[in-house]
């Protein structure tokens, strides 16, 4: 299975679109918030592939969760855009979150900054901004989530150029 995980487009999907090229087949995608009212044309352009999004600190009149919590083979992910647990100042309190939802998978957005952080049985994935990277280097990002054949799960940070 091949996730892809995107955050914080605010409305820009140039990117998205050359990602979604780039990377396609993908088995879904996961958006983490910040699509600015952009869901229906983020689904048009996946086509068949199933979307999940959850709301952002910018999305203010989306009708999507702030949180959903999904399972992808025998995976549990908890998604979130993150500010709810100020993860600009740290990952403390949204690492505890994920642990205390039982969630060997936590994916959150909003910094705009690509990070892979394992935790002992816990992941966060940060796939960082395709429209304002904040990294240095500033290139867009997004993640690509797998689980192989094995059933075991990978994480990747990619950029463009």
């Amino acid at each position: 299975m091949k996730v892809l995980v995107v955050s914080d487009t605010h409305r820009y999907l140039n990117h998205f679109v050359t990602v979604l090229e780039r990377v396609s087949p993908v088995d879904r995608v996961l958006h983490l918030g910040d699509v600015e009212g952009e869901e229906d044309v983020i689904r048009s352009l996946c086509e068949n592939v199933p979307v999940e999004f959850v709301a952002g600190n910018n999305d203010f009149f989306s009708h999507e969760e702030r949180e959903k919590e999904i399972v992808l083979e025998n995976y549990r992910i908890l998604m979130t855009h993150g500010h709810m647990y100020g993860v600009s100042t740290g990952l403390s309190r949204l690492a505890a979150e994920g642990e205390a939802r039982g969630a060997q998978v936590v994916l959150y957005g909003h910094t705009h900054r690509p990070l892979i952080d394992h935790r002992g049985a816990l992941t966060l994935m940060n796939p960082g901004s395709l429209s304002y990277p904040r990294q240095p280097g500033r290139k867009p990002s997004f993640g690509i989530l797998e689980i192989d054949a094995k059933g075991e799960i990978h994480f990747t940070i990619n950029f463009l150029d």
